[in-house]
C-alpha cells in the first residue's frame, strides 16, 4: 500500500508546484511522484496526467516519442489550469531503460516499437495505471478531468471509484523520427490522435 513519504514546494520554469513522494517503503529510490499545481481546487473536478517516466525523451531530450513535449505540455496546462501530474516510474512502458535501448536497437533494423518489445520477449505495454488511482485517493480526488489520448488510462478510471468527467486531449505534432511511433500508438494501442492532415 502507498504511503506519502515527502513532500515539497517545488519551483519549476513552469510554476511552483508540491511535489509528493508515495511509495511502500521510506527507502524506495524510485517513488511514485504527484506534482501539484498551487491553484489546484479539490472541490471541482481536477485536471490529472497520468504520466510514465521517460528518461530519454524527458532528460536527454530523444526525438523518438513525444514523452518530454507531453510532460511540458502537462505541467504549463496545471500551472495554468490547477491540477496534478501522477509521475508513475514506468520507464518504457515498464520494461526499463536496458530493455527500452535494447528494443531502439532492434527498431534501427526496421522493427517498429511494439515489434520490438515483443522480440525481446517483453509485452507491448506492461504499464499499471492501479497506483494512480490508489494515489488519487490518498490525495482525496472523487473527479477528474483526464489529460490523455490513451483509452487504457480512460478505462481504468472509468472502472474505478474516479469519476471521469471529461477527456482533455494532449497531443504532439508528430516529426520524422516519432511519426513511426504515433503511427504505432493510433494502430495498435487505439490512442485518440487525429489525423494531422485533416482541418
Amino acid at each position: 500500500m502507498l504511503k506519502i513519504q515527502a513532500e515539497a514546494q517545488v519551483p519549476t520554469d513552469y510554476g511552483n508546484f508540491r511535489m509528493i513522494a508515495f511509495s511502500e517503503d521510506e527507502s524506495n529510490w524510485m517513488p511514485h511522484m504527484a506534482i501539484i499545481a498551487e491553484n489546484t481546487d479539490f472541490s471541482q473536478p481536477v485536471n490529472v496526467r497520468f504520466h510514465s517516466e521517460c528518461i530519454t525523451g524527458e532528460v536527454f531530450h530523444s526525438k523518438k516519442c513525444e514523452c518530454g513535449q507531453q510532460l511540458d505540455g502537462a505541467m504549463k496546462f496545471i500551472h495554468e489550469n490547477g491540477g496534478i501530474i501522477i509521475y508513475l516510474r514506468q520507464e518504457g512502458r515498464n520494461i526499463g531503460i536496458i530493455n527500452k535501448l535494447k528494443a531502439y536497437s532492434l527498431q534501427e533494423r526496421g522493427f517498429d516499437t511494439v515489434e520490438a518489445n515483443l522480440k525481446l520477449g517483453l509485452p507491448a505495454d506492461d504499464r499499471d495505471f492501479n497506483e494512480a488511482i490508489e494515489i488519487l485517493n490518498i490525495l482525496g480526488v472523487k473527479e477528474i478531468n483526464l489529460l490523455t489520448n490513451n483509452p487504457a488510462k480512460i478505462k481504468i478510471v472509468e472502472d474505478s471509484n474516479i469519476h471521469l468527467n471529461k477527456r482533455i486531449p494532449l497531443q504532439i505534432t508528430s516529426t520524422s523520427d516519432s511519426e513511426g511511433y504515433l503511427k504505432v500508438k493510433k494502430d495498435y494501442f487505439g490512442h485518440l490522435l487525429e489525423d494531422e492532415n485533416e482541418s
